[in-house]
């Protein structure tokens, strides 16, 4: 099964360093849903203090991260614990234990031309009704930018609630874009009043509009 952009995401129940939990006890929030290669690696510890010391940046964006690997729950546990006793940082949120590739498969998370038993590094948005917004998938062999799934989680977030796109290399606090007009009577209105529809236009298909709505 190969989960794409646009899909409910599928449901599962899971062990995990919390406990166990169901994916859809998450409905009503965002989730980072995101797989890495193994415990007790060098770029996947990076990856996880990284994504502990920004956990209350996600959690303001109204937005839980769920890490996987096919580790056993022993093993994630006696890595976060040396996380902790080598730095002093813990990882807030839960690990799951996917021993028998459950998830990992059902979700597309193992790439056979590149490992058949370690998960790829993928990362699943979901929006608080878990239906799959974004897919970011890194090699085994490059960590992730944890800004970059910061940066593209608000500009989800500020496309629902805005009404806009984002454009490239798009920030919080940049003005977003909106989308053309889908009509001849509206590429006439956004041409000749695009200041009375709070536009800033180079052209009537390129507009800018402010990303600070309510």
């Amino acid at each position: 099964m190969n989960i794409t952009i646009g899909m409910k995401a599928p449901d599962f129940t899971a062990m995990t360093t919390f406990g166990q939990m169901n994916l859809s006890d998450y409905k009503g929030l965002w989730v980072i849903l995101f797989s890495h290669p193994g415990d007790f690696t060098p770029v996947c510890t990076t990856e996880f203090i990284a994504f502990a010391q920004a956990n209350d940046q996600f959690e303001d964006l109204n937005a839980k991260l769920i890490g996987l690997s096919i580790d056993s729950n022993p093993s994630h546990l006696a890595w976060v614990n040396q996380i902790y006793t080598l730095t002093g940082i813990q990882i807030p949120f839960p690990i799951i234990a996917d021993r028998m590739g459950d998830i990992a498969n059902l979700y597309g998370m193992i790439a056979p031309g590149v490992n058949k038993q370690e998960t790829v590094r993928n990362v699943f948005f979901l929006d608080p009704e878990q239906m799959v917004r974004a897919i970011l998938v890194y090699p085994l062999t490059n960590g992730r930018n944890i800004y970059e799934i910061l940066r593209l989680l608000t500009a989800l977030q500020t496309t629902d609630r805005c009404k806009v796109v984002t454009p490239a290399n798009w920030e919080p606090d940049m003005p977003s874009m909106v989308p053309p007009p889908g009509t001849y009577d509206q590429l006439i209105q956004r041409t000749n009043n695009p200041q009375d529809m709070g536009l800033s236009c180079m052209d009537w298909f390129w507009c800018y509009k402010d990303s600070n709505c309510k």
